[in-house]
């Protein structure tokens, strides 16, 4: 069975390889960067999963606003990496402007912060997209 993609908020699932060219602005996951509500554990992944959550189904944005705020302030409070406090700063930028994967991506580019989310050999895979 094909791996899922998630575009726009819609799942797609390919069954081959396939090119999918995207010829306007549109929001996209790789089933492989989805992380589950239960293994949302660490600050990080928390504030992953909700802006994924966002990027996934963008009806769920303006009602999880004030979680994601709260838990990015825990986020600030949990870590001392100057590294990630600015990343986290940066993240609320983008998710102030609706670039929710833009954030995705600034998550996964924290430094520290990638290897606290994706603990497993992951980090290579996760910065590549």
């Amino acid at each position: 069975m094909g791996e899922r993609r998630y575009l726009n908020g819609a799942v797609i699932r390919l069954d081959r390889k396939a090119t999918i060219e995207l010829l306007s602005d549109a929001a996209f996951l790789l089933e492989t960067h989805v992380i589950q509500a239960s293994e949302a554990t660490t600050p990080l992944r928390r504030v992953y999963f909700v802006v994924q959550v966002m990027l996934m189904d963008p009806a769920a944005a303006g009602p999880t606003m004030d979680l994601l705020h709260q838990l990015i302030d825990k986020a600030l409070l949990a870590f001392e990496t100057p590294e990630i406090k600015a990343g986290l700063k940066t993240i609320v930028g983008s998710i102030a402007r609706s670039r929710h994967f833009e954030a995705i991506k600034l998550l996964r580019s924290v430094s520290a912060g990638a290897v606290e989310m994706f603990p497993s050999g992951e980090i290579a895979a996760s910065q590549a997209a």
